[in-house]
């Protein structure tokens, strides 16, 4: 088989910004299609991406944020698109790489692309010298309206201004807060395009409370006030650093087919591209009606087709809420305001664009992607054996022949001191970042050594690539291999080598390549011989200590199907993404004598091993109302999602039968929650540990996790001997 012919094109959308978002729509939708094993990663900063027409009321406070959000992760998802959550720091154009930002306090690789699409959105401008708050990037600007201090001062002199300050004005109304706001513009006033219109917009302003100053830009702001800079936009620095042609504003100059002059196999759209031809400010209404025109040339360039000409308006309709239910309309030099229906009409606009890119991408078109159906993808530790499959295997095996140890870990002697253990584990691509991927199963395959009491020393790795082009299979590698050894070299170990294969089977068009990784990781680490802990057994008066939330495996399941929300996927990452190496010492310090780690089979499973290590009188009382979830993990299960392997863990719950070793304790709130079933069999991805240590000593351990930043650990149970009438927790 020629595998040269393969996915042998790499498309790099850099940027979440409205286009890309169209993009990934019409892609999910099936009306464009690029060809046939052409590998796409979208590379964002953040997971969603803020629909610039609702900040308005979102500062004002009559749009919540959930409803102004864009959610790039699930278009990805259906648009059978890789998605890479990082800073952008630069454009190697020579070698075709993008630089990113160090992630995790780890500087990880550039990104190689044959084609490239900039939709990065762009900066307040803000005037050299002066201090204060710019409304672009828009997230710390939105963090920063939660609580205003008493003084507040804008500066600009355009509708974006304007905007912002009768929203700060509203949302100040509407919450009884007491902030003097000013607006201050340049010496000859607002720049609206009309003297009509800047008359009534003084006066409004005044009727809300906001002081209209007319001082030179350069002058710093009043005195005890706090400067917001809505001063125009300018393209990221990093744009015109990398050797881009831009203009006075930092945006790449494009011809009017969207390629960057002088680069033709980088386009540009959005607030970070201007057409050499064309120039205009930045505004939403061209990034929306730039999508289909960038979809047909990026389609027609992987083709090696003619690209077409984009002829943008010449205007556009600009609606200005005042955050109150009334909006000002300006159609060029004919403006109309302020009335409620069009406000309505703004908000008819907006609701219909972000309906668009909402939960239903499967209107009229089959999806391209089998991620847009319900279907469940076992990824993760979920795509592991299941416990009957496993355990006849094992049962056959050991026919005639004691094991030498139940646990995941295997052990060698070194010396009369020392044991060194080794476990090994894996599994396919749980994320579409394979540098991410490789970060998760290492911290994955490490839990069983710290289970057992031991850090990490060295690693050796197995990674399977699918079936591609050679560029593209280094890529995967380099990626990979990176994240693998970033994250060893945090924890103080080593990669010490391993071995690469190719899948036998051919990729599955529908999915993104990167997910159709799999990596394996064999991993040791030594501890003293009367340090090492085993599953058991559980002592009477034990607190059971769990170090992390549960639900990881509903979460990233629901993910794949594209139900997730992104900020209960980025909860959950920043989460698995953690070390838990810490705990070891902790654990130790603190009287911990038996230990797991919850992966696979999910607490009760994992916990039905730590039993079977114990005496038969041995018993366990669950305090459901302390299981720590992921947030958003209860919502899906309780909507019915799970993911497969779920459904082989629910054998386990025969533990929790009324002549059962394990009870569950809730006052009637949540135990009778089947979503609490659901979480305790949810089988876990860089799942948390369940340590034993005495009961007297679990409050002490929990304060000292917590200064470690494990706030979310809890004792979630305890142990008692049969026949005790109570259990010992308090």
């Amino acid at each position: 088989m020629k595998v040269e012919a393969r996915a042998a094109q790499r498309l790099l959308l850099a940027g979440g910004g409205h286009s890309h978002a169209l993009l990934l729509r019409a892609w999910a939708m099936g009306r464009w299609r690029l060809p046939a094993h052409t590998a796409v990663t979208l590379v964002s900063r953040c997971s969603t991406t803020l629909y610039s027409g609702m900040v308005p009321a979102l500062i004002a406070g009559v749009a919540a944020y959930p409803d102004c959000t864009i959610d790039m992760r699930r278009l990805c998802a259906a648009a059978g698109v890789s998605f890479v959550q990082g800073e952008i720091e630069a454009v190697d154009v020579t070698n075709r790489r993008l630089q990113l930002a160090a992630a995790a306090g780890v500087q990880r690789p550039s990104l190689g692309w044959d084609w490239l699409s900039l939709d990065v959105g762009s900066v307040t401008a803000v005037p050299a010298g002066l201090d204060g708050i710019a409304v672009k990037p828009l997230e710390p600007f939105l963090a920063w309206c939660e609580t205003l201090p008493p003084v507040v001062e804008l500066v600009g002199s355009g509708a974006s201004a304007v905007e912002v300050a009768l929203a700060l004005a509203a949302r100040c109304e509407r919450q009884q807060q007491r902030c003097r706001l000013s607006l201050r513009t340049a010496p000859e006033g607002l720049r609206l395009g009309q003297s009509g219109l800047h008359r009534r917009m003084e006066r409004l302003l005044a009727d809300r409370g906001v002081r209209l100053r007319r001082v030179d830009c350069g002058m710093p702001v009043a005195q005890q006030a706090t400067a917001v800079f809505c001063t125009g936009s300018a393209a990221p620095p990093w744009l015109r650093d990398s050797g881009l042609p831009c203009n006075h504003r930092g945006r790449v100059i494009t011809g009017d087919d969207l390629t960057v002059r002088g680069q033709r196999r980088i386009f540009a759209v959005g607030d970070c591209g201007v057409l050499a031809a064309a120039e205009r400010p930045a505004s939403g209404v061209w990034a929306v009606r730039v999508a289909p025109t960038l979809a047909r040339n990026l389609q027609a360039a992987l083709r090696g087709g003619r690209l077409q000409r984009w002829r943008p308006q010449a205007r556009a309709l600009l609606l200005l809420g005042d955050g109150r239910g009334e909006a000002i309309g300006q159609w060029g030099r004919w403006w109309l305001g302020p009335r409620p229906w069009l406000w309505q009409l703004k908000q008819r606009i907006d609701r219909h664009f972000m309906a668009s890119l909402g939960d239903d991408l499967a209107m009229d078109q089959e999806p391209s992607h089998p991620a847009s159906s319900r279907a469940m993808v076992c990824r993760g530790c979920a795509a592991k054996l299941p416990a009957n499959v496993l355990g006849g295997a094992l049962e056959q095996l050991h026919q005639g022949h004691r094991p030498r140890a139940r646990d995941a870990s295997r052990i060698a002697a070194l010396g009369s001191r020392e044991v060194l253990l080794q476990s090994l584990d894996g599994f396919p691509a749980l994320v579409d970042d394979p540098w991410l991927n490789g970060r998760l199963t290492v911290l994955h395959a490490a839990s069983d050594l710290w289970a057992s009491g031991a850090c990490v020393e060295g690693a050796q790795a197995l990674v399977t690539l699918p079936r591609c082009s050679e560029a593209l299979q280094q890529e995967l590698l380099l990626q990979c291999l990176a994240g693998v050894r970033g994250l060893l070299n945090q924890l103080g170990a080593e990669l010490l080598g391993g071995h690469s294969m190719q899948a036998l089977v051919e990729p599955d068009p529908r999915l993104p390549l990167s997910v159709q990784l799999s990596l394996g990781l064999s991993v040791h680490g030594r501890c003293a011989h009367n340090e090492r802990w085993r599953k058991g057994p559980l002592q009477h008066g034990d607190a059971l200590v769990l170090t992390r939330p549960l639900g990881s495996g509903v979460v990233m399941a629901a993910a794949r199907a594209g139900a997730s929300r992104s900020e209960w996927v980025d909860g959950a990452l920043a989460t698995m993404g953690c070390s838990q190496q810490p705990l070891v010492t902790l654990l130790r310090l603190h009287g911990c004598h038996a230990c797991t780690d919850i992966t696979g089979f999910g607490l009760l499973g994992h916990l039905g091993e730590m039993l079977a290590d114990s005496a038969a009188d041995i018993s366990v009382a669950i305090n459901v109302q302390a299981l720590p979830a992921f947030t958003g993990a209860l919502d899906l299960l309780r909507a019915g999602w799970q993911s497969t392997f779920a459904v082989h863990n629910a054998g386990f719950l025969k533990l929790l039968t009324p002549t059962g070793p394990v009870q569950l304790r809730d006052g009637g709130e949540r135990g009778d929650d089947g979503a609490i079933q659901g979480l305790l069999t949810d089988p876990q991805t860089c799942g948390p540990l369940l340590a034993a240590v005495p009961g007297e000593r679990a409050g002490a351990l929990l304060q000292a996790m917590a200064e470690q930043g494990f706030t979310a650990a809890a004792v979630v149970g305890w142990v008692k001997r049969s026949p005790s009438p109570e259990f010992p927790c308090p």
